[in-house]
């Protein structure tokens, strides 16, 4: 069994999570990822999270913001035979793509072909769903359609939030990844198409997108706010600010989706939403640590029938 050149290309922790565990068992030639970016109200300029891992690992780092135009030359000069995308958020022409003997495989999380696309993780958590799972597939130009080489599952917690089953499917993302990589390298690997009829796509999410819909039932908000957590986090306006909200519990009443139904000590924060009440019990105000609503309503009076929104 000859072990491949890799060229690993992708951005966020997700990626360097990913990354850590290839590079652990294989032959890491070169990691691509975009260049740095000003950060903060100083502009800071900052490198990504998989730069940072990469030269921790000691593995080259080239950076393009377009590499299929800017970084063809200097990939192919690498002779890789295969290359891997996790959370890269770059399209690849067909051109660089066959620069790759082997072909290039992407790491997405979700069980292709449900949740094509930049958000998969908070959209199964939003969507209240059982089981999600990471697929190794063909990277091709059509975003996230390539032939899939393997898929591992992994049930979604009843308190999970999108930032605990991240960290989770980087993880798992990792193993699905060695395990393709042995099966390339062996001759084993063997590719199936995706059912194109049954693919779902979900799109970025924005800070906007956070905002609570009090129209919603309790167990769609529980699945919102936790989906939504720990970015861009779901928030109400109060007291000419955001106030985020990181946790939800059913509750007893009802009344107009965002009437206050109760707000002292003992019953905390209840408000009404379609179909009954949710307690609003962790709370964030702007420019405060998160806190409990109780502790929240010690130096916030909220009135009885005001309606949140």
């Amino acid at each position: 069994m000859s072990k491949l050149k890799i060229v690993f290309m992708g951005t966020p922790d997700f990626s360097a999570e990913v990354l850590s565990a290839l590079a652990a068992e294989h032959d890491v030639a070169a990691v691509v990822t975009g260049p740095d970016k000003p950060v903060g109200r100083g502009y800071t300029l900052t490198p990504s999270p998989l730069k940072v891992r990469a030269t921790e690992l000691g593995i080259p780092v080239l950076q393009f913001g377009k590499v299929s135009r800017d970084g063809l030359e200097a990939v192919a000069a690498l002779k890789p035979d295969l290359g891997v995308t996790a959370a890269f958020g770059q399209i690849l022409s067909d051109k660089f793509l066959s620069v790759f003997p082997e072909g290039v495989i992407n790491v997405h999380a979700s069980l292709l072909p449900k949740y094509r696309g930049a958000s998969p993780i908070q959209w199964a958590v939003l969507n209240g769903d059982k089981e999600t799972g990471v697929t190794i597939m063909r990277t091709v130009k059509e975003v996230d359609a390539g032939d899939i080489l393997l898929q591992k599952r992994t049930p979604i917690g009843e308190k999970e939030t999108a930032g605990t089953l991240f960290d989770r499917l980087a993880v798992l993302g990792g193993e699905a990844l060695c395990e393709a990589v042995r099966l390339i390298e062996s001759g084993e690997a063997v590719y199936t198409p995706q059912d194109a009829s049954s693919a779902t796509h979900c799109g970025m999410i924005s800070k906007a997108d956070g905002k609570i819909d009090f129209g919603k039932t309790a167990a769609e908000l529980d699945c919102f706010v936790r989906g939504m957590t720990p970015w861009p986090s779901a928030w109400f306006d109060a007291d000419g600010g955001r106030v985020k909200v990181f946790a939800v519990a059913r509750a007893d009443g009802s009344g107009a989706p965002g009437e206050v139904l109760a707000a002292d000590a003992k019953s905390g924060l209840v408000v009404a939403c379609g179909g009954g009440a949710v307690r609003l019990s962790v709370l964030q105000p702007a420019g405060k640590p998160r806190m409990s609503d109780t502790a929240y309503l010690a130096g916030h009076k909220i009135a009885l029938g005001a309606v949140l929104s």
